[in-house]
């Protein structure tokens, strides 16, 4: 008698804490949502989280809290994440290094596929700038090859850290080009791309959004677009493959949300859907596609090949680039 009310007060809990669980998620979002941008403030990838995170704000009716941790390609901020609670108010915000990662370390300390749910991939960038600084005495793409060829030193670019977009577009570049060009790694696209304003660097590859007010001030130039088009809000600035390097392409990866592994389903759906909302807002998708990115908003499923995909396609490049694993 005492196992069958045992029984019966277990059936009854359970179902109580399952109650209160779908109420929790019925009432999603009730508070602010944490937008973890595993990189630093002033890269692309900072811009593009916050001007994403301001518009799902008006959506959502909470304050969406950007949360910038820098480092390690990323590494920091998306363990951040995979160790935070399932219950939506923990995002992470990332591009597509987050699939590079898995090839370009040894020893992550987090599981890529097991410990994160993919929301989606909202855009798609096109591809990136190839800009020098101001006083590098080139005017085009083979004036750059041209002057590489004769200097005694290389010259350096800055990326946003190893195995990043940028710095495999760079290395690309230099393979297709014939030339030698030193990789200097920063934490993050905002200091790499102050490295060639400064003239610390002379060439980088950012993203059309972050580097456009630099262009427009003179304090940079752009030489050409490694995307198969111009950029919307950059005319002038030729393809790489129009500018000389014929055949050359280079896009610039997804840029996603994703949830710790756990999530319910329903705020999965849910922030899905709104970020579907989001990109497809006028006023927003004539922003991203005139900073050259594609919005998307992939589903959740979706996604997910997306990323299994991207494991192993970068892994080929990396070796094709003889990037070592750190």
């Amino acid at each position: 008698m005492c196992k069958n009310i045992d029984a019966r007060i277990a059936l009854v809990a359970l179902t109580m804490l399952a109650g209160v669980a779908d109420a929790q998620v019925d009432a999603f979002p009730a508070k602010p949502i944490r937008l973890v941008i595993p990189f630093p403030p002033g890269g692309n990838v900072d811009v593009l989280g916050r001007v994403i995170g301001r518009q799902m704000e008006e959506q959502l009716g909470v304050p969406v809290l950007i949360d910038n941790r820098g480092g390690a390609n990323g590494i920091n901020g998306t363990d951040l994440v995979a160790k935070s609670q399932p219950n939506g108010y923990t995002i992470l915000s990332t591009p597509f290094t987050f699939a590079v990662n898995h090839s370009l370390y040894r020893k992550l300390p987090y599981d890529t596929l097991k410990d994160f749910a993919p929301i989606t991939n909202h855009i798609v960038g096109a591809g990136y700038l190839m800009v020098i600084n101001a006083s590098l005495p080139v005017k085009s793409v083979q004036d750059l090859i041209a002057h590489a060829r004769t200097r005694t030193d290389p010259l350096r670019f800055s990326s946003a850290g190893v195995g990043n977009g940028q710095h495999l577009a760079a290395e690309l570049f230099a393979l297709r080009a014939g030339i030698r060009m030193l990789h200097v790694p920063y934490k993050g696209g905002g200091p790499a791309l102050a490295a060639v304003v400064s003239g610390e660097t002379h060439v980088q590859f950012p993203s059309a959004a972050p580097a456009a007010p630099f262009i427009h001030a003179g304090k940079i130039r752009a030489l050409g677009f490694t995307g198969a088009a111009r950029v919307a809000s950059l005319p002038d600035v030729p393809t790489i493959a129009e500018a000389g390097l014929a055949g050359f392409e280079f896009d610039a990866g997804w840029h996603g949300w994703l949830a710790p592994a756990g999530t319910p389903k329903a705020i999965i759906d849910r922030l899905f859907t709104e970020l579907r909302k989001a990109v497809s807002t006028p006023k927003l998708r004539d922003y991203l596609v005139g900073a050259g990115y594609d919005p998307r908003a992939e589903s959740p499923a979706a996604f997910r090949k997306i990323i299994e995909r991207d494991i192993e396609r970068y892994a080929e490049i990396l070796r094709a680039a003889k990037v070592e694993p750190q």
